[in-house]
């Protein structure tokens, strides 16, 4: 194959045969004077960070210049020249030999792929390129970076999410594989994007999750992990979890002994913030919120889950004039809202056989309105059972007179009753309904006599006599004359009894 050199004269011919391994160009001027570059065309793979060797030889005879390596066809990057700059890492592998260009580039790089050119130049007042090797094609096989992980830039309640980023680059190929692990436990997370789309000499890749937070999460830590196949082993990169956590307090307000207190007893309010992190919390216990009076606060301890606990306490006498009083449990913690609980003091008064505890307002209205609607159910009751009493008794028979025989006197069965014996009973109305003026009974010698004696009812008089005689022990006299009739006032009752 034959061309004309560019920049050089028609009497001189650029001839190149490409054998097997080198392009061998030679420079066949007007003295017949031959030229031999000799590069070999590649392709080569180094792995990012070795040493990579590039090959040129020059030969023949030929117009004097010098020997440059360019990056790409259009010259434009410069890595080796004799006399001029070039980059630390690059060194000739035979320093001053006239005939052995090659170069040696350390500490190979993703950026350093591509197609290296040996350049043969003419010298004068303008280099002019007499003659170039074919270009050796280079290409890298690069590691990823180690991963970087990116938080939230403020802490992230427990008990919500927080977005973390992880981030790698300068790999190639193309393919890469990255899982997030929160200790031991995978999470699960969207496919990583890799950067750029198309073809290039290395690649960026970009992943992101959403982490839970919990109270338990202060000794967690965050893991992202790359794997490439340029990689013998993942890479890891470790984010604690307590850096971007915040762990709300639990505040308790607790009195010993509870309420109601007895008076003049000693009693302790004890205030403790339980469970926190970060450790940039305090805690301020108040009487009434007056900062005369504040607890004594202890020092501030680490729980065994990485958080920690801030407690004070305040000690008193339960005097009647800190009855009521207002303990105030204030707890601040990294510039959130101040946590509060608040306890009233409750003192129990004792008096002579008796004891009164003091109630707070709400409870002491409750107590009165509740006492009110007992006595007026009370009054409803009684005056409920009256009306129906009263009712019953309107109901009932003018007079009611109920005769039975009494308690006989102590005796065998046999005993023979005495004929001449008689019981009377002489009862008294105010009202009986009117009756024959004159009522006889005959009465045997084994007779009882009741005598009923009446008077005139009072007009317009709705009161009425009962009288029931069932456990009336019923008297007995000598056997005297049959009762003459009475006057028509006078009403009698005979009452047959059976001998026993």
């Amino acid at each position: 194959m034959t061309m004309d050199a560019p920049g050089l004269s028609s009497r001189g011919l650029l001839t190149c045969l490409l054998p097997p391994l080198l392009l061998f160009c030679s420079w066949s001027g007007a003295k017949g004077q031959d030229l031999e570059v000799l590069q070999p065309p590649g392709p080569l793979s180094v792995s990012a960070g070795e040493i990579l060797t590039l090959t040129c030889t020059v030969g023949g005879t030929g117009p004097p210049g010098g020997v440059k390596w360019h990056k790409g066809s259009d010259r434009k990057q410069s890595i080796y020249s004799e006399r001029g700059q070039y980059p630390s890492r690059v060194a000739r592998v035979v320093p001053g030999s006239e005939t052995d260009f090659s170069i040696r580039i350390s500490n190979i790089r993703p950026e350093d792929a591509g197609t290296f050119y040996c350049v043969k130049y003419r010298a004068g007042s303008q280099e002019t390129e007499l003659k170039s090797g074919v270009g050796t094609e280079v290409s890298v096989i690069a590691t990823p970076s180690q991963p970087s992980i990116e938080g939230p830039t403020s802490r992230v309640l427990s008990g919500t999410s927080a977005t973390f980023n992880c981030t790698s680059d300068g790999f190639s190929p193309r393919a890469i594989k990255v899982t997030w692990l929160k200790d031991n436990t995978r999470i699960m997370s969207p496919e990583p994007t890799v950067l750029p789309e198309g073809d290039s000499i290395s690649y960026q890749v970009l992943s992101t999750a959403q982490v839970p937070l919990t109270r338990d999460d202060v000794k967690s830590q965050l893991i992202c992990q790359i794997e490439h196949e340029t990689l013998g082993s993942p890479l890891r990169e470790f984010f604690k979890l307590r850096d971007i956590l915040r762990v709300p307090p639990r505040v308790k307000l607790e009195a010993n002994p509870a309420n109601p207190v007895p008076l003049n007893e000693s009693v302790t309010f004890s205030c403790s913030a339980e469970g926190f992190y970060p450790e940039d919390t305090t805690l301020a216990l108040t009487l009434n919120s007056s900062l005369s009076e504040t607890g004594t606060t202890e020092p501030m301890s680490q729980n065994g889950d990485g958080t920690f606990t801030l407690r004070s306490s305040l000690k008193l006498n339960a005097t009647e004039e800190r009855n009521q009083s207002a303990f105030t449990c204030l707890v601040t913690q990294n510039s959130q809202p101040v946590a509060t609980e608040t306890s009233v003091l409750n003192i129990r008064v004792l008096t002579e056989g008796s004891e009164s505890v003091s109630m707070e307002p709400d409870e002491k209205k409750i107590y009165i309105i509740s006492a009110v609607v007992c006595a007026l159910l009370v009054v409803l009751v009684v005056t409920i059972i009256y009306f129906i009493h009263a009712r019953h008794n309107k109901d009932k028979e003018p007079t009611s007179v109920r005769l039975h025989e009494s308690e006989k006197a102590s005796g065998g069965a046999n005993q023979e009753p005495d004929p001449n014996n008689v019981t009377y009973a002489d009862l008294n109305f105010e009202k009986a309904p009117k009756k024959s003026p004159q009522q006889v009974v005959e009465i045997s010698q084994q007779s009882e006599y009741a005598s009923i004696q009446t008077v005139p009812p009072a007009p317009n008089d709705e009161n009425v006599t009962y009288a029931d005689l069932d456990m009336v022990h019923l008297s007995k006299a000598p056997k005297r004359p049959a009762p003459q009739p009475e006057e028509t006032s006078s009403e009698y009752a005979s009452v047959q009894v059976r001998g026993k």
